[in-house]
């Protein structure tokens, strides 16, 4: 069994748990996997920074977007990123 790649950025730059990122980019069948009333909430994530928090279980890092809704209730939605979808800052 191999080890795990590390994740990279659109850069090749290596990419860990902690890290702040730039999503640059989010694929649209991606976007449109969500329902109408938040796809725009998770399209407003590109050009936005994150901080890491965690590898899912291939090694994406992972990024949590979160919101209130419209009874104030928090939201949120935790992506994990492929290498061109983000930059490392």
């Amino acid at each position: 069994m191999s080890a795990p790649q590390t994740a990279v950025d659109c850069k090749n730059q290596p990419v860990v748990v902690g890290d702040i990122v730039r999503v640059v980019n989010l694929d649209k069948r991606f976007i449109k996997s969500f329902p109408a009333d938040e796809r725009i909430l998770i399209e407003s994530m590109i050009g936005q920074f994150f901080k890491v928090i965690d590898m899912d279980e291939e090694g994406a890092p992972c990024v949590v977007r979160e919101w209130h809704d419209e009874h104030g209730i928090m939201q949120t939605h935790v992506i994990a990123l492929d290498a061109e979808d983000m930059e490392k800052i």
